[in-house]
């Protein structure tokens, strides 16, 4: 899948989670700068999970922490 169309789906999921437009930088933390909680990330993984047809493992969710490293997550694991 290419960058740009990651991108724009993952934007698609965060607006679904109620972050604001204007918070969605790519170095933005999903708890500190994004303001998600529990409920909120839950919420989103399960989102990312239906968008983009992937499996996330447990394993994986600490290393989820920004826009950015969800990106270079979805480059390896999406085709």
């Amino acid at each position: 899948m290419k960058q740009e169309r990651i991108r724009r789906n993952l934007y698609k999921v965060l607006r679904k989670t109620g972050v604001p437009r204007n918070l969605i930088l790519e170095d933005a933390a999903l708890q500190e700068e994004l303001l998600m909680d529990e409920v909120d990330l839950t919420c989103f993984l399960f989102l990312l999970e239906t968008k983009f047809q992937v499996e996330i493992e447990n394993s994986q969710l600490p290393k989820l922490n920004s826009v950015g490293s969800t990106i270079e997550f979805l480059k390896k694991h999406c085709a």
